[in-house]
């Protein structure tokens, strides 16, 4: 399956995108900690006022917008619907891979975050995958308040 960059957004993607942010609760945040400079951070914020329980994934393990941060996925002691990915590309297969180990419903890679391998083995192991997007920009643009 051939990487698809916004202006080529088909239906079959969008239906993907907006199941992922409508049929989900619980999003498992790798990458956000409490450095307000980087992207998860205002990220998480918008999920959040979108109605979504925001965990936060990273070694520092701090909390975060008043949620309970953990060191890792598998450090998680409750179920998580969507691992969102804010790692660099390189990094992302192993945390997909981890995303499917611990029963995650989706994955979705950040804007700039593209491995087509991962993406793959999560679409066959029947997760939903989103690649190179961000759900700050998906919620408004699909008519949802963000």
């Amino acid at each position: 399956m051939s990487h698809v960059t916004p202006a080529e957004t088909g239906t079959a993607e969008d239906a993907t995108i907006r199941r992922v942010l409508e049929d989900t609760g619980t999003w498992a945040v790798v990458g956000l900690s409490n450095n307000t400079a980087r992207a998860a951070y205002g990220v998480a914020r918008v999920l959040q006022r979108a109605g979504k329980r925001v965990v936060p994934v990273h070694p520092s393990a701090e909390t975060v917008h008043g949620e309970q941060g953990y060191a890792s996925l598998a450090d998680i002691p409750f179920p998580v619907d969507v691992v969102d990915v804010f790692v660099r590309s390189e990094l992302a297969g192993d945390v997909a891979d981890q995303a499917v180990a611990i029963g995650a419903k989706a994955v979705w890679f950040q804007l700039d975050v593209i491995d087509e391998d991962a993406a793959q083995r999560v679409r066959d192991a029947g997760l939903d995958m989103v690649m190179d997007r961000c759900p700050a920009i998906e919620l408004p643009r699909l008519g949802r308040v963000a």
